[in-house]
């Protein structure tokens, strides 16, 4: 999803995006947390951003080209 250069950074909901859906998280002034609209998720940046990284290992080789498979 697009994002323009003002306001907070968004996030991409760790719950959906491990389900390849891609989500947007809405900021909760008051409680200082991210919640999701599509699912139950919430948590705070730190919380949001490590759940992030973990889901990230699926894309680890997206960019790895593959010349020779070999078979035992």
């Amino acid at each position: 999803m697009a994002q323009s250069g003002k306001g907070r950074l968004n996030f991409r909901c760790p719950s959906c995006f491990m389900r390849d859906l891609d989500v947007d998280m809405f900021f909760d002034k008051e409680k200082q947390e991210y919640y999701c609209i599509r699912c139950q998720y919430s948590g705070d940046e730190q919380d949001v951003l490590a759940k992030n990284e973990l889901v990230r290992f699926r894309y680890r080789s997206m960019h790895t080209r593959y010349k020779k498979f070999e078979l035992e």
